[in-house]
């Protein structure tokens, strides 16, 4: 049994880990640590969790924990390690952008590994720090990676995603709010989301040519999910490219590559990412579906974590989607 530590939990990926660790048979949550809530129960920000536990929020951090989850906004992690100190067996998960790419992936002492399991696990088992992926990143790397690593991918590609409103957090804006986002649609960032520079670290880990990615983000009228289409040319055949796929993921326990079409109520709830291919005259449409606050973020952050302390990687995930 290892003790984990949280810091900032009142938020809807702070709220998912929790959900996760409390249901963990390895793990024991030591304490959830907020500014904002001190002394508060957990159940205040998180309804869903009333019955599950008698946690309060605490405004105190036991630097002694096995591992800590940084569930903080992005630039407030690296302020955070500044300001505090854990044990050197501690183990830090970080959710945020903070460590994701090269030129950051070193902070006091600390290397960051990139926590994305189908490329880097061997990686991540022997890591102390891991940076978590960011949700489109995840969604569209897991979609793309078979093709660059075949030397396919040197082409343009296009991706369209589209993300429900828990992807921007728990906090309201102008974009996010029930009546501006229920029964709308709409694009933002187009071609600047700030997770192109993690994704092209990846796509580009293969030492092979990778041609421009053009990303245009959506906002979709649903709370959670991910639903990215991506597509490139590619010359051979969709059996060629089933093929490619299934020996990528060979061996990876949440991807799965499926010749039905994919939709995001089989993905929500879950850590699974589904992938489908399909081909139309010399272009290859792959889509891919995840969860964006657990295969994009928390459930992602656990599978990381059993990879690190030796637990089997599915432990506390086998979940159940939504189906209906």
């Amino acid at each position: 049994m290892i003790t984990a530590g949280i810091i900032g939990g009142s938020g809807y990926t702070g709220g998912e880990l929790i959900r996760l660790l409390l249901n963990h048979p390895g793990t024991k949550v030591d304490f959830v640590y907020s500014t904002t809530r001190a002394g508060k129960a957990i159940s205040t920000a998180h309804a869903d969790l009333i019955g599950s536990t008698d946690l309060s929020f605490t405004g105190i951090v036991n630097p002694n924990v096995d591992v800590v989850f940084l569930c903080l906004g992005h630039g407030n992690s690296s302020k955070f390690l500044a300001e505090h100190q854990f044990a050197s067996h501690t183990k830090i998960i970080d959710l945020s952008n903070d460590f994701r790419l090269k030129d950051d992936a070193r902070f006091h002492g600390q290397h960051f590994v990139y926590g994305l399991p189908e490329l880097y696990k061997s990686d991540i088992e022997a890591a102390s720090a891991v940076a978590n992926p960011g949700c489109f990143a995840t969604a569209i790397q897991l979609a793309l990676l078979p093709l660059a690593s075949v030397n396919l991918l040197h082409n343009d590609v296009h991706v369209n995603a589209v993300t429900g409103s828990t992807g921007a957090g728990v906090k309201p804006s102008d974009t996010t709010h029930f009546s501006w986002r229920n029964n709308n649609a709409s694009w933002y960032k187009p071609f600047t989301h700030q997770h192109l520079g993690e994704i092209g670290e990846s796509l580009a880990s293969f030492d092979n040519a990778v041609g421009e990615l053009h990303f245009l983000p959506n906002r979709g009228n649903f709370a959670r999910g991910i639903l990215a289409t991506a597509y490139t040319h590619f010359k051979g055949g969709l059996e060629e490219a089933q093929e490619i796929y299934a020996h990528f993921y060979d061996s990876a326990v949440f991807t799965h590559v499926t010749e039905q079409p994919i939709h995001l109520k089989q993905v929500v709830n879950t850590n699974n990412c589904h992938i489908h291919l399909h081909k139309h005259n010399d272009l290859l449409l792959v889509t891919s579906a995840i969860d964006n606050l657990l295969k994009g973020a928390s459930g992602q952050a656990v599978q990381n974590m059993n990879l690190i302390f030796g637990f089997e990687e599915t432990l506390g995930l086998q979940l159940k989607a939504s189906a209906f």
